[in-house]
């Protein structure tokens, strides 16, 4: 039997919730060898349960110990219109391997079941425990990342490139749009995390689209940044070729100007990574794609999830 029980995230879990994603992330870095992640503490990591609890669909499950009562793991979950994300999961380091994070992810994908929705997420190939943890659940591998970061010069890269023109930063109205390219380009939805970002109600996003310079009109791309200090990605983003991704990550980089933000990268896409690289990038972490159930194993394109929020 066991000795913890599991019920659905609530508000006041909040500072619980930042302290256990705090203590379990720096504590995994920290004993493979890499400094801490969040250095700056939960205070940092409460913009994680605020994050997800405002997306709409996004919901949380905790594991309570009987005896102490305290939140000894939780998890994220996202039901979208073609899918269920699964988010950011964490066990306190003094409670492994007593199968929190397997009855976690038992109950997201057995909703999901339910719902006839694929699961899907995006986790770190560096952690092989977590890696077998969904291998072992039916989730099979179908995108690799690589993690790329570098430091952007306080006046960003100027350098003109010829699809400039067409980039402008993102309104509300272009919703829609957005929706309909990643949903050529990546096969899923997730309206609702569009509009949050292009809302942007707490300051920490920002979103750059370039217009299609075909007569047809549309959208050729869309890249998001988070601007929070404790997750400076860009991402997600979803391009139809190499040339749209690359002048839309030149102007998500420009707006992070003197910051060192993480990208997520296709293995496959060398034109994007070799200019990445061109511009000072330098690999950090690889990340896998992953999915459980119906889903599509192709990209008609370009895509860049995040793994904050997931994305994929």
């Amino acid at each position: 039997m066991n000795s913890f029980t599991l019920r659905a995230m609530r508000p006041e879990d909040r500072w619980e919730i930042a302290e256990l994603i705090c203590i379990s992330t720096n504590c995994w870095y920290q004993s493979h060898g890499f400094p801490m992640i969040f250095a700056a503490g939960p205070q940092s990591t409460v913009f994680h349960f605020d994050t997800y609890t405002a997306l709409e669909g996004s919901s949380g499950i905790v594991a309570v110990d009987k005896e102490t009562r305290h939140i000894i793991g939780s998890c994220f979950q996202h039901l979208r219109p073609t899918h269920v994300s699964l988010g950011i999961m964490n066990v306190h380091p003094n409670h492994a391997r007593r199968g929190v994070a397997g009855a976690l992810l038992r109950v997201i994908v057995e909703a999901a079941e339910s719902a006839g929705k694929p699961v899907r997420l995006v986790s770190s190939a560096m952690n092989l425990d977590s890696y077998s943890l969904y291998n072992r659940a039916g989730f099979v591998t179908f995108g690799v990342y690589q993690d790329m970061t570098l430091r952007v010069p306080l006046d960003g890269f100027r350098e003109p490139h010829p699809f400039s023109e067409h980039v402008r930063p993102a309104v509300p109205a272009d919703l829609d749009a957005i929706v309909d390219l990643e949903r050529e380009v990546a096969y899923i939805e997730r309206p609702a995390d569009y509009r949050h970002f292009l809302q942007n109600a707490d300051g920490n996003w920002h979103v750059s689209v370039c217009e299609s310079s075909l007569e047809k009109g549309g959208l050729d791309g869309v890249l998001v940044s988070c601007l929070h200090p404790a997750c400076n990605m860009i991402g997600p983003g979803a391009m139809r070729g190499n040339e749209a991704a690359v002048v839309l990550l030149q102007t998500e980089l420009n707006v992070n100007a003197g910051r060192a933000p993480v990208f997520l990268v296709p293995v496959t896409e060398f034109g994007l990574v070799n200019q990445a690289y061109a511009w000072g990038a330098r690999n950090c972490e690889i990340h896998f794609a992953q999915a459980r159930g119906g889903f599509h194993t192709r990209v008609n394109g370009i895509a860049m999830p995040t793994f904050m929020p997931e994305s994929n």
